[in-house]
């Protein structure tokens, strides 16, 4: 606590025009408000202004290690005599309240009948008569008059000059006395603030016929002030300091950007905070709550998670892939189906991962489930389109395993046509459509008739079967995963030479960038900005003609587009595999019905049917068709169930920042990267290449974003200490926070927040 004190100057040297007179000595002045208001220094200023009316005065400021906005307390004492009591001020005669917010049974403590209480405030007097109507009382908005003269920023309003200005009219004081002092300490430029507080405080003189007791209570109840070496606690003692903040802390779950990214609809941060506390099987637990397949998507998913990851802001992405595959492969854990009172019967059509998804919620929920599918087994894309270096048959087929079984029912080699689906809709509550794509894109370039050219999905599915094997110069077309995984199987299927083709730049390529990776160590040759424009041979494919693209404006998906020019070469190839990408068409469908959102309408209103997965949303990722699946399987549930579907995308507002992590609270630890196998040649070898990860030690690396680990930084960085640990997590004592934030501020990880108090009420 630092004291200051003046004596009276000289009669020469200080102006004495008369005191008003129902001033009494000792005088004692209290003023409440926040940091960053300037209160301590209105104190100064209204001692500085008796000080030059030939008074002795002291002045002090009580505030500790507070921030911006944190509640203080000022003091002022004034007598005609050399003033020895070194005391806070316990019962004002004059109290000034900078924030209305502040006021309540604290602020007020000690305040007698009859006393001056200054407050800003933009109400009118007329609003506080009953709470004030024992004191005299004054009010002014400080705030708007010294924002209007600019002083402080439109932050930050500095409104000590100003209130000192309505003080002086409501007790009376020289407006000269006051433009005197403001010169002396160089505030001139704050005078017209002053003046115009001065002239529109509004006053009310104190009701004595309607005095009771002091909200604060009686002030001679209060213990006798003790002399400064006797003091062994405050008084009052535990004050609650609480009433003085008008925000409180909290814990809250904000979304993170792995969360928000996953198109699977995973609860990332939950599963690999799992891990790192209690296990594979804990984390699986949390996993298989919205992933049927996590030994698939642990190998083949394109990761947007990783790209949304904040500590790539740091070092690196979180492997959050490898370690989905690591829990899937540690864990063999099965969530068990759930009873429900109301059972439904729900056809699924393909049993591709939309489909496979899609069955796997509804049997969970104790639903009875059939797929229909044309293949031979199920797994669509899976099976038949991605090969088995990244997608191994014992790694499908224990996902599969898990969700059969829940009791799903499966029929294969059973296509569906127009015909069929009119049946399945009359003999199941609803049917989920997830065929996925159509049939492939072709080039329309001539010659493309050719033997030798064929589409890069029948070649997958040959390689899957064993029976692809090609000789000579290869050239895949196209830039995606298809593409990249028909170029790394033609390498494994004795391809002399294999090149891939794109009419875009490698930056721009859609293929998993760890895959374009893999395929040129693997000696895939990349020829970027090339367009085929026909193909040349008698009877058979012995060349490719290429013309060279530049690239335009960017087009609806945000890539530039590609603009085919007339410079053109040939280059001599021996077979051409096509991965352009494939149709969506709804063909099963009758022409008078349509597909709306994801659900089949007719003339007459909804129809229980619904699509899912690439055949309703061609995203074209399998991860995409699982969260898809997912989400149509609890459309079909709350439809029949007749109540509001629970799907809803959380909002970007909520997702955690990386401006909101405190990087300084975590080591910098490089990425774990997955394990590969390396061979001396990739020709006839389809063994899974990607290992990937030793351990589970990649989960350390997780922030955790906008959700509490209980690491106990609020609890240390509380001033007050009034953060405690319980079962759950953490306490508040909502009795003695003062809403300072420094918690808020210091925590690592965007898992509290500030929240407002009348908000709250």
């Amino acid at each position: 606590m630092v004291q200051h004190e003046s004596k009276p100057s000289g009669a020469a040297g200080s102006l004495s025009p008369g005191l008003p007179g129902d001033i009494s000595f000792p005088l004692e002045i209290r003023l409440h408000g926040r940091g960053g208001q300037g209160g301590v220094t209105c104190a100064k200023l209204i001692a500085a202004i008796y000080a030059r009316m030939g008074l002795h005065v002291q002045t002090f400021g009580d505030y500790g290690a507070e921030r911006s906005g944190a509640p203080v307390r000022a003091f002022t004492r004034v007598n005609r005599v050399a003033i020895r009591n070194r005391n806070k001020v316990y019962r004002p005669d004059h109290l000034l309240v900078l924030d209305a917010a502040l006021l309540g049974p604290q602020v007020l403590d000690g305040v007698a009948p009859g006393a001056v209480i200054l407050l800003n405030s933009a109400e009118d007097v007329e609003t506080c008569v009953g709470q004030f109507a024992a004191y005299r009382f004054g009010i002014i908005d400080a705030t708007g008059i010294a924002r209007e003269h600019g002083i402080g920023t439109s932050t930050v309003v500095i409104i000590n000059t100003t209130l000192v200005g309505a003080y002086a009219r409501l007790l009376g004081l020289p407006l000269e006395v006051l433009e005197d002092v403001y010169t002396r300490m160089g505030l001139s430029e704050d005078l017209p603030a002053a003046r115009e507080a001065y002239e529109k405080v509004k006053i009310r003189q104190p009701d004595l016929a309607a005095v009771g007791p002091s909200p604060g209570g009686d002030p001679d109840d209060l213990p006798a002030v003790k002399p400064q070496t006797e003091h062994s606690e405050d008084i009052p003692p535990q004050l609650k300091t609480g009433d003085w903040s008008t925000q409180l802390p909290g814990y809250e779950d904000y979304v993170a950007p792995c969360n928000h990214a996953c198109p699977a609809g995973n609860d990332v941060v939950g599963f690999i905070q799992a891990l790192k506390t209690a296990g594979a099987d804990a984390a699986a637990r949390v996993l298989l709550e919205t992933q049927a397949l996590p030994s698939v998507c642990g190998r083949v998913c394109p990761a947007p998670c990783m790209h949304e990851c904040n500590r790539n802001q740091m070092d690196g992405a979180v492997n959050i892939r490898s370690l989905e595959r690591w829990i899937s492969d540690h864990s063999g854990l099965a969530l068990p189906a759930q009873k429900t009172d109301r059972e439904h019967s729900v056809a699924v059509v393909g049993g591709g991962p939309a489909g496979l998804s899609a069955a796997y919620q509804l049997a969970r929920r104790g639903h009875q489930v059939t797929i229909f599918e044309k293949a031979e087994k199920l797994g669509g894309v899976l099976r038949y389109g991605i090969p088995v270096y990244r997608l191994p048959e014992e790694a499908l087929e224990r996902d599969l395993k898990r969700i059969l079984a829940l009791g799903v029912r499966c029929e294969c080699e059973h296509p569906v046509d127009r015909d069929e689906m009119e049946r399945l809709y009359h003999k199941f509550d609803a049917v989920i459509v997830s065929k996925g794509f159509s049939d492939a894109y072709t080039l329309a370039a001539a010659g493309e008739q050719l033997d030798g050219i064929d589409q890069g999905l029948d070649f997958l599915a040959r390689s899957r079967r064993g029976g692809a094997t090609l000789s000579g110069d290869v050239v895949v077309i196209g830039g995606g995963n298809t593409a990249i995984d028909c170029a790394r199987s033609a390498v494994r299927s004795g391809a002399d030479s294999v090149k891939l083709v794109y009419r875009r730049s490698r930056e721009e390529m859609p293929a998993i960038t760890e895959e374009i990776e893999d395929a040129l160590r693997e000696g895939v040759q990349l020829l970027a900005l090339r367009q085929p424009v026909a193909f040349r041979g008698v009877g058979r494919v012995a060349g490719i003609v290429l013309a060279e693209v530049e690239l335009g404006e960017p087009d609806a998906d945000g890539r530039r587009k590609p603009m085919v020019t007339e410079r053109t070469h040939e280059m001599t190839c021996s077979r051409v595999l096509l991965a352009l990408g494939q149709g969506n068409e709804t063909e099963l469908l009758p022409e008078s019905w349509q597909l709306r959102d994801g659900r089949v309408w007719s003339a007459e209103g909804p129809v229980d049917i619904w699509f899912a997965g690439d055949c309703s949303t061609a995203d074209g990722t399998v991860t995409h068709a699982i969260g898809n699946g997912r989400l149509a399987a609890l459309e079909v549930l709350a439809a029949l169930d007749g109540v509001e579907s629970a799907v809803k995308r959380p909002d970007r507002g909520s997702v955690v920042a990386p401006a909101q992590i405190r990087f300084s609270h975590f080591p910098i630890l490089a990425p774990h990267q997955d394990r590969h196998k390396v061979l001396e040649s990739y020709r006839n070898s389809f063994e899974e290449v990607n290992l990937g990860l030793s351990g589970q030690e990649e989960a350390e690396r997780c922030f955790s974003c906008g959700r509490c680990t209980q690491c106990d930084t609020c609890l240390v960085y509380c001033p007050e200490g009034i953060i405690y640990r319980t079962e759950e997590g953490y306490r508040i004592d909502e009795e003695y926070c003062k809403g300072c934030g420094i918690c808020v501020a210091e925590c690592p990880r965007r898992a509290m927040d500030l929240n407002d108090k009348s908000a709250e009420a």
